[in-house]
């Protein structure tokens, strides 16, 4: 079901003194959830080496006497995390015949080591420094200088990101990206190439895509997934008649390199995607995740000249050493929010040093409040560049929420979408509508130890009231909530999203996780609000 979006007007309001209860979200093993590839090498590959007979030369062509060992080796490995793979040794020896293993992961020399005697199945963990494909060498070797070797290529689940200037990739009014210029029609989809386009390559995994509708002639919603697997009951981004909506997202690319662009509306409408970046398994950037922090308000003159943004004029700020962001830091996230534009319009992010590139992040009306998740790389002074690509001024705010850079470990593994909350069924939840300052907390990665930040689509429909969704860590452990002494969380100091009554408003999420692995939705308002999560993927460091 399709939901009906709308636009949101009002800036963040006061948030009320104290919390609300909170709701518990069930709990749910993510472990389950990583989409991970089985390697596997049968015993029948095992390699034998034989000790030469006794009195016998060991120079290179001297003849072996000794017949082939008669043990072997079958290996199977699979993904447990972004890093970590579990190997499966099933060895076929005799019952009294006694074994010396040894496991070389190919990571810069890691080894494990054990003893054995007979057939059996052992199974050994290891966590990789780096994403990437390796070769796991399995030796068996017996004490009269016989052994086995079966080696196994694996590659782990996890990708990381190399920042990309914004550049448009698809416009089906103008034909970028397509044979023609063509509408996509009601239930269809349109293609989007990725790996392969321009420096990006062939293997890339994942991508982050600004995906924008506009042209609409009636409700619906837009659904990307990689092309050549099955379209995911979730959504992407909603509209109405006559609306433009922007949203950011990260999505798995086909084997092909394509990315699929789902009209699920009654009628054509135009679509727009331009890229941001992109997720290989080779090492590049990891994520770093951090309590959402609020860098630029151009209404006080946080971070910028206090003061809207003139029409077509563009401003900058500091982002490298401006809170937890550091040296060395290549992109960052984050969540950017115009509110009291006198005009419509668009901004468009991008990296300070750089020619402002026709790429939009966000469009508005004239009064509309909008907010959008945004990656964006950093200019080489460590700072961003923001351009007001309208005839009249706005006010611009920006909330930090995490940044990619070489050092950090947290590699994004993406998952086969699913719709976590929605309050609006009763089969999944039983609280019905969320109560205006009342809040959800979710205790996700207390199943899945290492998640950092988790890739969320945040929706609010059926808003009753003027207020914002706030996403952020909560202080409480799952312990506290369990044993009942759980505190209040307090209220968040940054938005996620803006609404108005009967409005619907999706937004991306790349939420922290904290310290204890639990995320909050608090509703902003004094009246009930429906909300809907869907979950895309984490950023884990195990």
């Amino acid at each position: 079901m399709s939901l009906i979006p709308g636009l949101a007007h009002a800036a963040d309001p006061a948030p009320a003194p104290g919390k609300g209860h909170g709701l518990a979200a069930p709990d749910q093993d993510l472990s389950e959830a990583i989409a991970s590839k089985t390697f596997t090498s049968p015993a029948a590959r095992s390699t034998k080496s034989a000790a030469p007979a006794a009195g016998a030369s060991k120079a290179a062509g001297a003849p072996q006497t000794v017949a082939d060992p008669t043990y072997k080796v079958g290996l199977t490995a699979k993904a447990t995390s972004a890093h970590g793979i579990e190997l499966s040794a099933a060895l076929e020896a005799a019952a009294d015949q006694s074994l010396h293993v040894s496991v070389n992961w190919g990571d810069q020399g890691a080894e494990d080591y054990y003893y054995t005697t007979g057939p059996g199945l052992e199974k050994r963990q290891h966590i990789y420094r780096e994403v990437g494909t390796y070769l796991i060498t399995v030796t068996l070797a017996d004490g009269n200088g016989n052994s086995v070797t079966n080696t196994l290529s694996v590659t782990t689940v996890g990708s990381e990101f190399t920042p990309y200037t914004p550049t448009r990739l698809l416009d089906t009014r103008d034909g970028t990206g397509l044979p023609k210029a063509a509408k996509v029609d009601p239930y269809k989809s349109t293609r989007v190439k990725v790996g392969g386009f321009e420096t990006i390559p062939a293997g890339v995994t994942a991508v982050a895509l600004n995906v924008t509708v506009t042209n609409t002639n009636s409700g619906g919603h837009v659904t990307a997934f990689a092309e050549d697997t099955e379209r995911p009951s979730t959504s992407n981004l909603n509209y109405e008649p006559g609306q433009t909506v922007p949203n950011l997202v990260i999505v798995p690319v086909g084997a092909n390199g394509y990315v699929e662009l789902y009209n699920g509306g009654w009628e054509s409408v135009d679509l727009i995607a331009d890229v941001t970046g992109y997720f290989t398994q080779s090492a590049a950037s990891g994520y770093t995740a951090i309590d959402p922090a609020r860098h630029v308000d151009t209404r006080t003159g946080l971070g910028a000249r206090k003061g809207q943004v003139a029409g077509f004029g563009t401003i900058s700020t500091p982002i490298v050493g401006a809170g937890s962001v550091p040296s060395g830091a290549t992109a960052v996230a984050l969540n950017v929010t115009v509110t009291n534009p006198k005009d419509a319009g668009h901004l468009t992010v991008f990296p300070t040093g750089k020619k402002a590139p026709t790429a939009s992040n966000l469009n508005f009306s004239g009064g509309q409040t909008v907010a959008n998740a945004v990656i964006v790389p950093i200019g080489a002074d460590g700072k961003i560049s923001i351009r007001n690509g309208s005839w009249k001024g706005t006010d611009v705010i920006v909330d930090v929420v995490g940044y990619y850079s070489p050092t950090s470990q947290a590699a994004y593994v993406p998952f086969d979408p699913f719709r976590r909350i929605d309050t609006r069924d009763p089969k999944s939840w039983k609280y019905g509508p969320l109560q205006g300052r009342w809040y959800i907390y979710m205790k996700l990665s207390t199943t899945l130890p290492g998640v950092k930040a988790y890739v969320l689509n945040t929706t609010v429909t059926n808003p009753k009231g003027v207020g914002f969704l706030g996403v952020a860590p909560d202080p409480n452990s799952k312990e506290a909530y369990d044993g009942g002494w759980a505190s209040a969380p307090g209220s968040p100091t940054s938005s996620t999203l803006n609404f108005t009554p009967g409005k619907t408003v999706p937004n991306l999420v790349q939420a922290s996780t904290g310290y204890n692995g639990i995320v909050d939705l608090f509703n902003e308002s004094d009246a009930n609000i429906d909300v809907v999560v869907d979950m895309f993927g984490v950023y884990d460091d195990f």
